[in-house]
């Protein structure tokens, strides 16, 4: 009989142990999981650490007003126009993959969808522009993938596709 409450001890303390174990790891694996970089903030154009390539549209928003709250990314681009002008350009994403309709460069109509990275530090924005030329319908697909590098640097490594080819670019800016 003492030998069977040993063995009875014994399992109920090699129990607690496991227990203490699994508990350790379910709270380390809740503390590793990645939550989703947030790319809030007024963001300035860094023309000196950005490389925009060759071609007619090396033009860059030279401000970018980012807002991330929860599922939703805002952002307010601003321009200058070849006749001096600023443009503003708004968009509104969700953070869900579920695709998303703004007005582009010339009020045309782009879809865009956000797909995060596994690791939830850089997120891709991947849109198309239908448009018309010379009466003939045309698409362009964009795609923007953004880092944050610190705290302080915002890189986004742009593609444009369209018929007459492919542009890419990198735009780095500097946190106001």
């Amino acid at each position: 009989m003492r030998n069977s409450h040993n063995e009875i001890q014994n399992r109920i303390e090699s129990l607690k142990v496991l227990m203490v174990i699994a508990i350790t790891l379910f709270f380390c694996a809740g503390a590793s999981a990645q939550s989703p970089v947030n790319f809030s903030g007024n963001w300035a154009f860094n023309e000196g650490k950005s490389k925009l390539g060759d071609g007619p549209m090396r033009m860059a928003p030279i401000t970018l007003v980012v807002t991330q709250d929860g599922n939703n990314l805002s952002t307010e681009r601003t321009m200058t126009g070849r006749d001096g002008n600023e443009i503003k350009m708004s968009g509104k994403y969700t953070l869900d993959g579920k695709e998303c309709e703004n007005s582009g460069f010339m009020n045309m109509k782009m879809k865009s969808t956000i797909t995060w990275a596994a690791d939830k530090k850089s997120l891709t924005i991947a849109s198309t522009t239908v448009f018309n030329m010379n009466g003939e319908s045309m698409e362009m697909k964009s795609t923007e993938i953004w880092k944050l590098e610190g705290d302080k640097t915002l890189k986004i490594e742009a593609t444009n596709t369209t018929p007459n080819g492919e542009m890419s670019r990198t735009l780095v800016y500097d946190k106001k």
